[in-house]
């Protein structure tokens, strides 16, 4: 059974996206899902273990960068830091 879902995205990637899906003949909405499935079935910890980042890369604008949690410790010490 097929949904509809709304995204956006920067106007640039979607461009890229859209050229891509187009000289590899899938559509969008398909490229989209592979890459869902891609990234929902593994176990990976973290999006740095993903193996599609560098293809992500390729379409993206500039590099990619993915933000991780950190420990509280970490913001709290960033936060100080940023008030002195």
């Amino acid at each position: 059974m097929n949904a509809k879902l709304t995204l956006s995205f920067n106007e640039e990637v979607i461009n890229k996206a859209k050229k891509y899906a187009e000289e590899n003949d899938i559509s969008l909405s398909r490229l989209i899902e592979f890459l869902l499935i891609k990234v929902t079935s593994t176990d990976y910890k973290s999006l740095e273990q993903y193996p599609i980042a560098d293809w992500v890369h390729l379409i993206a604008e500039g590099k990619a960068e993915y933000q991780t949690r950190r420990s509280r410790k970490a913001s709290k010490n960033e936060f100080f830091a940023s008030k002195k």
